[in-house]
């Protein structure tokens, strides 16, 4: 991992807006200032992994989640959580191109390394 690097764990989705948002608006400002980020996505976050489902998560005074997804992906890495994907029918071909799925060993490995900082919304 790069010198400095954020992990945000997501654990919300449509009936929190304003936390999931927040998880997305620190993640995209973090890319933008040069830092490597880690997404992963939990319990009802997961669904803003699949196509069409981020834009269900509207909030007032705020970039649309679905705009906050696609630079996440495009820039950092989004990881969907392997049980939490399991617990709602899901699998890989239900996600957006790019979103990995992974378990509790890879997000301890990532929070554990040198120079990481780790926050939970």
């Amino acid at each position: 991992m790069a010198a400095h690097t954020l992990v945000i764990k997501s654990t919300t989705g449509a009936t929190e807006p304003e936390k999931t948002n927040q998880a997305f608006t620190v993640a995209t400002a973090a890319l933008a200032a040069g830092v490597e980020v880690s997404v992963w996505l939990t319990g009802e976050s997961v669904y803003l992994a699949v196509p069409g489902r981020a834009s269900d998560i509207a909030l007032e005074h705020a970039v649309e989640m679905a705009a906050l997804v696609d630079i996440v992906l495009s820039e950092g890495t989004l990881t969907a959580c392997t049980q939490c994907v399991a617990r709602r029918g899901l699998s890989q071909a239900d996600l957006l191109p790019g979103v990995r799925i992974a378990g509790a060993p890879v997000f301890v490995e990532e929070i554990t390394a040198d120079s990481v900082q780790a926050l939970v919304y």
